[in-house]
């Protein structure tokens, strides 16, 4: 065959996303197939490609010193591997039918349609935006990409006033309250529950709530913001609830993010309870031999629940890449699910959860018991123990582990990992005792206090507390 009919026959595949999901599929598809035979065109509407979000709090708040330590591969180091990556390009439209993408440049307005072969959806998810009068005013940021950090820390290096309202306490909400007080300001959190963190059960985001106090944040909850005040220049002022106003200089929204499938539910595929694209184990979207999705814009497999969740992290997001990109490149991979594992701090509180929540259980029809034990880091006789609280739910009769929370100083965190293997295995919280952990008194208590949490499940599954 000669080289212009080699060509002819090459597919193309397009990416539409260029962080963590959309760049692990290309490159996984490039390692596995070769330029000749696979033509990988990429589009990100941002400046910036495969880069961490998940570090932006810290870069705000000063423990990460350059934007560029955030950025994993650069758009010059996907290019060299004859990845056509094209930033500042923005799908408008997702032709199913037709097999290709409307683009636009962002900077010119051009626009132009690229077919496509084989597609992965991998658009990420936004910043919840409240519908509510001052929502878009210069100084609210919502913080999602390396654009949104940028952008609050321009607003930063330009307000003269050090006054700053987080509005919601989720994970990014707790963290960018850290980042602000970090950068000398006066921070006041605002949240709908009565507890920061919803992501665990209110008596232990209690724990979080004391912690963030201890920082000096102004916490205030059980209340909803009604709107965003600006001042004479468009700039925020202030922060309304019904019943009082919150000086501020600059806002950060934190209570979430959607899945951004806007171009996917106009292309009439398929989504799911929460908004995100729903897909087969191979993570193709469901109905469509040729259409890919990962990230941030699906929803996955609960394993504990049987449910399906939108769970936006980017260790799921690289994993749904490397799937995708060995499925591209002529392989077989799947992606099972989730438990639902998740680590934050706030100062040196370490703050974990894996599996379900209280409510969790009660939506999917689950009966179980809780069991909440106060143990130490290490032994407590040895020099820098420090308490920790571990809380654990079982389902009732079978003692099946539900789900773990921990909150404690310096090595809380990552005990939750013990739990994610045990809830992925599925075992009992009887069985979780009998684990063959790590002892030393640098490092833990003769009994973990994740298997003393386990030890009291399993007493209140059969009854006997």
């Amino acid at each position: 065959m000669d080289m212009s009919a080699a060509r002819s026959v090459r597919e193309r595949l397009v990416v539409i996303g260029g962080d963590a999901a959309g760049m692990s599929a290309a490159s996984q598809a490039r390692r596995l197939r070769d330029a000749g035979d696979l033509e990988i065109v990429a589009f990100e509407r941002g400046h910036f490609t495969s880069y961490s979000a998940c570090g932006i709090p810290y870069w705000v708040g000063g423990d990460v010193e350059r934007r560029e330590q955030l950025i994993a591969r650069t758009a010059e180091e996907h290019r060299a591997r004859d990845i056509d990556l094209r930033l500042r390009t923005e799908v408008t439209e997702i032709d199913v039918a037709g097999r290709r993408v409307r683009a636009r440049d962002v900077d010119s307005g051009d626009e132009s349609w690229t077919s496509y072969d084989k597609l992965v959806i991998a658009t990420g998810a936004r910043p919840i935006r409240p519908d509510m009068p001052g929502a878009d005013a210069p100084g609210v940021h919502g913080v999602q990409t390396l654009d949104d950090g940028q952008a609050l820390i321009d607003t930063l290096s330009r307000t003269r006033g050090r006054r700053a309202v987080v509005v919601g306490a989720g994970y990014i909400g707790v963290e960018m309250a850290e980042a602000l007080i970090n950068r000398g300001y006066e921070v006041t959190v605002v949240n709908r529950g009565s507890e920061p963190m919803s992501t665990l059960d209110p008596d232990m985001g209690r724990l979080v709530r004391e912690a963030m106090e201890g920082l000096g944040i102004a916490m205030v909850g059980d209340t909803e913001v009604t709107k965003i005040l600006t001042g004479d220049d468009g700039h925020v002022r202030a922060v309304a609830t019904e019943g009082a106003e919150y000086p501020a200089d600059v806002v950060v929204l934190g209570i979430g993010v959607r899945p951004e499938t806007a171009l996917a539910r106009a292309a009439g595929l398929p989504l799911g309870e929460h908004g995100g694209l729903l897909t087969d184990r191979s993570l193709r979207v469901r109905g469509q031999a040729d259409v890919y999705a990962g990230g941030d814009c699906v929803e996955v497999l609960d394993l504990v629940s049987g449910q399906e969740r939108h769970v936006p992290l980017g260790t799921h997001a690289n994993k749904h890449g490397q799937v995708i990109g060995t499925n591209v490149g002529g392989g077989y991979a799947t992606f099972p699910g989730v438990v639902g594992t998740a680590v934050s701090k706030v100062c040196d509180l370490e703050i974990a959860r894996t599996g379900l929540r209280e409510k969790d259980a009660r939506r999917a029809g689950l009966r179980y018991v809780t069991a909440t034990i106060e143990s130490t880091s290490r032994a407590g006789y040895y020099p820098g123990a420090s308490p920790m609280t571990v809380k654990m739910l079982a389902e009732h009769r079978t003692g099946r582990l539900l789900g773990v929370q921990i909150v404690g100083r310096e090595g809380a965190g990552k005990r939750v990992d013990v739990a994610a293997v045990a809830l992925t295995a599925g075992m009992t919280v009887e069985q979780m005792t009998s684990l063959d952990l790590g002892y030393a008194p640098p490092f833990s208590p003769v009994w973990d206090p994740v298997l003393v949490a386990a030890r009291k499940a399993s007493k209140a599954v059969h009854g006997v507390l």
